[in-house]
């Protein structure tokens, strides 16, 4: 019941997907709060939007489902 060089290549592998995973730049802590606060801006901009439209539209001002 031995496992022959299966247990070799297994550690190549995972040592090869883990030198794949480590090239990928991190974004840096001030990046990403930048990067979160723009999209909330973002977001935040886009409610207001459909939040207009809906009063001009007739619609009530409490902003969809809850």
């Amino acid at each position: 019941m031995t496992r022959g060089n299966q247990r070799d290549q297994d550690r190549l592998k995972a040592q090869k997907k883990a030198a794949a995973s480590k090239s990928k730049p991190k974004e840096s802590a001030s990046n990403l709060a930048k990067r979160k606060e723009n999209d909330a801006n973002i977001l935040r901009e886009k409610q207001k939007k459909a939040q207009e439209a809906a009063a001009a539209a007739g619609g009530s001002s409490g902003g969809g489902k809850k």
